[in-house]
């Protein structure tokens, strides 16, 4: 666990957003949906400040996180919108639940078949505004870096949550249960290699998981990463859950056990947690991202994200 961060190279994949800046047909679209839900808008697509209060003033009646980005949740949100009129869906909780009492896990099967992500399973603005003030930070920055750093959406299409199966890991997690990789290394290289690849993207990644697990349940689980924010499963132990699956059944729940495993895995790293207060964003994007931070300019990102939410914060008369 030590050295964790010697080794990550994190690149999340996101989905299309559109934000202030753009242009085109899409936002002319989005400039529809927002005027026939109550924002009246010009039709001229051009995603500019107007747009972008449209935005933020929907996403906050609807429960969604406020930042201003319309992405796949709040065009669904949108798509369900009565025309004219406020949405009747009851938002989240104020807050993510608290830290996940011990239990007995479900059986795999039971997790394995989750319904498809429910409205009450994404995050709302509330849960940013709690974990900042569990981290003592700005609101603004925990938006910025959940602009930057998550995938934008915790699940995928099917409910399941979002992985993705890092086959490196596998054979580390294999030796640290004490089972010698190499004959599943020669066997099946694309579960079990000393090096990373062989993904198969999106939902099939778990066809990649299921194999694993008949080589070794609980190495398989500890080899993926995991929902929103990706944190790996190996991971559980630092983070203070039961087991492996006691932390893959609370990735099942929800974005906002997403939110809560990252508020302990910033809570656990004194740079993690100090560069976030300080906005040192160079700093945190090193230590999170690895060696490919500089070159996806991360830390420049979250910086403009940062300002850039700050003031929206503001004109949006929420707690920046």
């Amino acid at each position: 666990m030590s050295d964790w961060y010697s080794e990550v190279d994190f690149i999340p994949h996101q989905e299309r957003i559109l934000r202030r800046g753009d242009s085109g047909d899409e936002v002319r679209e989005l400039q529809r949906r927002l005027s026939q839900a109550g924002f009246p808008l010009a039709l001229d697509g051009q995603f500019g400040p107007a747009t972008e209060r449209a935005v933020r003033a929907f996403q906050k009646r609807a429960g969604l996180v406020v930042d201003g980005l319309a992405g796949p949740k709040t065009d669904r949100r949108l798509r369900q919108a009565p025309a004219g009129r406020e949405s009747s869906e009851a938002c989240p909780a104020e807050t993510p639940p608290d830290p996940p009492p011990a239990h007995k896990p479900a059986d795999a099967d039971e997790v394995a078949d989750a319904e498809a992500p429910a409205m009450d399973r994404l995050l709302g603005q509330q849960d940013l505004v709690w974990a900042a003030g569990e981290l003592e930070v700005p609101v603004a920055a925990i938006i910025a870096v959940n602009e930057v750093e998550s995938r934008g959406s915790g699940f995928f299409s099917n409910g399941r949550p979002a992985i993705l199966f890092e086959r490196h890991i596998m054979a580390r997690r294999l030796r640290h249960h004490g089972i010698d990789p190499a004959p599943h290394v020669a066997s099946a290289p694309d579960l079990v290699n000393t090096s990373p690849g062989g993904y198969a993207g999106g939902v099939r990644e778990y066809e990649r998981l299921e194999r694993a697990q008949q080589i070794h349940h609980d190495s398989a689980l500890e080899s993926a990463s995991w929902g929103l924010f990706q944190i790996m499963g190996f991971h559980w132990q630092h983070l203070e859950y039961d087991s492996a699956r006691h932390y893959v059944e609370c990735m099942h729940r929800g974005e906002r056990d997403h939110l809560a495993a990252f508020v302990r895995f910033i809570q656990k790293d004194s740079v993690l947690l100090s560069s976030l207060r300080h906005q040192q964003w160079d700093r945190f994007a090193r230590r999170y991202n690895g060696p490919a931070y500089a070159r996806n300019r991360y830390d420049v990102r979250m910086a403009q994200a940062f300002a850039s939410h700050t003031r929206g914060l503001a004109e949006s008369g929420l707690l920046a």
